[in-house]
């Protein structure tokens, strides 16, 4: 925020490029009226928030985190596409916390309705919504909407200043800005003159830039469209890139902290002689709810957490798995929070004799996001400001929370974002960061780097909802004639957003039935309430969110209605699709052919398949999997998913996979059980995930008939899980409601 002026003023260093002197251009126009975060200092001039042009050449600037998604390649491909330079010289930052960087497109999950069939109108009100976003300035990575926010919003940057560096040339060299061009970086005009963009860049600020740029058709892009070299990965693969647990300050301390295993409990003593008796330990910190230790290295102020005797007091919920799950389940005999679907009449239904009625009642257990690099983040307290540098998905709230537990204004608070080793909604939540600020203000001056043991940070997730659904259905003829879904669980929306604003949103939970009431389905009774579960223990965005158990139930039950119904399970949801929605049967059609679905597996071999519509993009997942001497071996895996427009093939592959294993992993061994009011898993051993050489193999199919740009960081993660249930289940002949898998299969890899 206010000290980002500061830093640019003294320099800012992005990798071994510095920009001073230089000029930042963006979209005018359209964002013309939001504060530019890139203060300009003596010698600099900046246009707006976007691009930045000094003597060493462009760099863009990504707004959102890099957490392996690909946000730091597809976003500046979009500016660089507009804006004419060459992807050999491109350099990439992330911008600071800011209004100018909000998502907008966040509140494309916004309003209750049907994703798939929004009208004209519907498209109209949540563009009107973005003026929420922009007011708070959420600058959030999440929802599968970086690039659907990015999609116009860069292009404009990139050729807004295209345009006003060729105004720039053209006061210059007197040449009517009709006749000159742009390549590479440079301004180019008759006669074989070139006018590099540094050398206009500061004329360029001065002007106006023209209000209405046309954007380039895509029979036109160099770079969209087509897979485009990383521009994260030398830094990556030669362990130059710095992740917030590589940050390095002079003079810095190492801390860790210890909070109740009770989540949310309190601290009734602790005893920290020992520790402080350990060569190295510094300090041990009191901090309410737990401790903190800081030492002269992390695994020093680990081995000394460890150390420190602490009594813990009881947890504020039911303090076994099994009573929680019992609550959820009570659930159901509430009245609903929504139902956001109900057509036809479900309950006056007549039945006859020939018609088949299903019912089910499946569970989901709780889930970490087991991020690969655990919590951490580094502060430095001075007492007029403080600095964060950490891999956050919300920079802006943890400027906010932190200044708020240290007593500072939130314009005295800089968060410096780093990459993330994983993410998956986990750093979206800012406790982290709020927990490093408290101890550095303990430590006035010298800044210290807060690390999290992996124990800790698994043991203190805000954790994907355990949930329970209760479905009912009708085949008559062959066809689903009704469906009827219940689903309960804690509500994500409702707690994470107080917890990071103050107050709950009301209304009915869109994101509490989502992957159930929204499905493409031409069901013509066809309803889902939706029953939420006051619970203390905390939950949060996980990769998918409500579509992550909502996918499961739903096309659990449809695989049971179609074996009901004596139909093929891909043939009986491709009826259903092909009634409601083109793109969504187009996707289970190209998963078929990808597969060779028969419908007849060899013997030993078990195929299920599963179709979710999430994140604006349907994904058709088939999965085959085969006996082992008795155990179940998951051998390969087909992915059919329709984006509107495929930015980068390359990445769009990489994320379906990555969401498919995500998947898959928690529905064949991940949980989190409680005992005493504790969490019971400590690690990896304790939460597994596949490995590279225990993964399926995996071939994806990217299809392009949506008139709209669809997510595809989540998507493939919801249709994973009921995909391999299903398989299980034609492998086996053994229904299995309950995940994971693993409690009832035993996989071999």
């Amino acid at each position: 925020m206010a000290n980002w002026g500061r830093i640019a003023r003294r320099t800012f260093l992005i990798g071994s490029a510095a920009i001073a002197g230089g000029v930042a251009f963006g979209v005018w126009q359209y964002r013309r009226e939001l504060p530019n975060p890139l203060e300009p200092g003596e010698g600099q001039a900046t246009l707006n928030p976007w691009i930045l042009i000094d003597q060493e050449g462009v760099t863009l600037i990504a707004a959102r985190a890099e957490m392996g998604q690909g946000v730091y390649t597809t976003l500046p491909a979009l500016i660089a596409e507009e804006l004419d330079v060459a992807w050999e010289d491109i350099r990439v930052m992330h911008g600071p916390a800011a209004q100018a960087y909000y998502n907008g497109a966040l509140m494309t999950h916004a309003l209750p309705v049907n994703d798939y069939e929004r009208t004209g109108f519907q498209d109209a009100m949540i563009e009107a919504l973005t003026i929420l976003p922009k007011t708070l300035g959420l600058q959030v990575t999440g929802g599968s909407t970086s690039t659907i926010d990015a999609y116009e919003k860069l292009r404009m940057a990139g050729a807004t200043a295209r345009e006003t560096l060729k105004q720039a040339a053209s006061e210059r060299l007197g040449i009517p800005v009709a006749n000159l061009a742009t390549r590479d970086g440079r301004v180019i005009a008759p006669g074989g003159i070139e006018v590099p963009y540094a050398d206009l860049g500061e004329t360029a600020a001065t002007m106006d830039p023209p209000r209405h740029v046309p954007l380039r058709p895509a029979s036109e892009w160099r770079y969209l469209g087509r897979a485009m070299p990383r521009t994260d990965m030398v830094a990556k693969v030669t362990g130059t890139a710095e992740f917030g647990i590589d940050v390095r300050l002079p003079g810095m301390k190492f801390a860790t902290v210890r909070m109740s295993p009770r989540l949310g409990g309190t601290m009734e003593s602790f005893d920290a002689t020992a520790a402080l008796a350990m060569p190295g330990v510094e300090r041990v910190i009191d901090l309410g709810t737990g401790i903190a230790v800081v030492a002269t290295n992390t695994w020093l102020a680990f081995r000394a957490a460890d150390a420190v005797e602490i009594a813990w007091g009881p947890a504020p919920y039911p303090e076994t798995g099994e009573a929680l799950l019992d609550a959820i389940r009570a659930s159901l005999d509430e009245a609903p929070n929504s139902t956001l679907r109900d057509d036809g009449d479900v309950d006056g239904m007549e039945i006859s004799g020939d018609d088949r009625v299903v019912e089910a009642e499946y569970t989901v257990p709780w889930l970490a996001h087991a991020t690969m690099e655990p919590m951490n983040a580094t502060a430095l307290f001075t007492g007029d400001a403080l600095e964060i540098w950490a891999g956050s998905q919300s920079p802006g709230f943890a400027e906010k929370a932190a200044a708020e537990a240290v007593g500072l204004d939130a314009d005295a608070v800089t968060c410096h974002v780093t990459y993330l080793g994983g993410g998956f909604g986990r750093r979206g939540e800012v406790d982290y960061a709020v927990l490093a600020a408290r101890v550095a203000a303990e430590m006035p001056g010298a800044p210290v780097q807060v690390t999290w043991s992996r124990e800790e940070d698994m043991r203190h997730d805000f954790y994907r909802p355990a949930a329970v659904a209760r479905m009912r259905g009708i085949i008559r003829g062959g066809f689903a004639q009704a469906l009827d879904g219940k689903v309960a669980a804690p509500s994500v929306t409702r707690q994470s957003t107080k917890r990071l604003s103050g107050t709950a949103p009301p209304g009915p939970d869109k994101g509490h039935v989502e992957g159930m009431f929204n499905q493409p389905y031409a069901i013509p009774n066809y309803r889902v309430t939706g029953h939420l579960t006051d619970l203390a223990v905390p939950v949060g965005f996980w990769r998918s969110v409500g579509n992550s158990f909502n996918g499961f139930f739903m096309e659990s039950f449809i695989d049971e209605m179609a074996r009901a119904a004596g139909r093929d399970p891909l043939a009986f949801r491709l009826d259903l699709a092909e009634r409601e929605h083109a793109p969504s049967a187009g996707v289970l059609e190209a998963v078929a052919q990808m597969s060779n679905w028969t419908g007849s597996p060899r013997r030993g071999v078990g195929r299920g398949v599963a179709m979710t519509y999430s994140f604006h993009t349907p994904v058709a997942v088939v999965v085959e999997v085969s006996d082992r001497d008795g155990d179940v071996s998951i051998d390969k895996a087909w992915v059919a998913c329709d984006v509107g427009t495929a930015l980068d093939p390359d990445i769009i592959r990489q994320q379906m996979e990555g969401g498919l294993v995500y998947g898959l992993s928690a529905a064949a061994m991940e949980e989190i059980t409680f005992a005493d009011g504790e969490v019971q898993q400590w690690n990896f051993p304790d939460y597994d995930a596949l490995r590279i050489h225990t993964c399926p193999e995996i071939e994806v199919r990217i299809l392009e008939t949506q008139d709209h740009l669809g997510g595809v960081g989540e998507p493939a993660t919801p249709p994973a899980m009921p995909a391999l249930a299903n398989a299980v289940y034609d492998l086996t002949g053994e229904r299995i409601r309950d995940l994971p898998l693993s409690r009832r299969v035993r996989f071999v890899f």
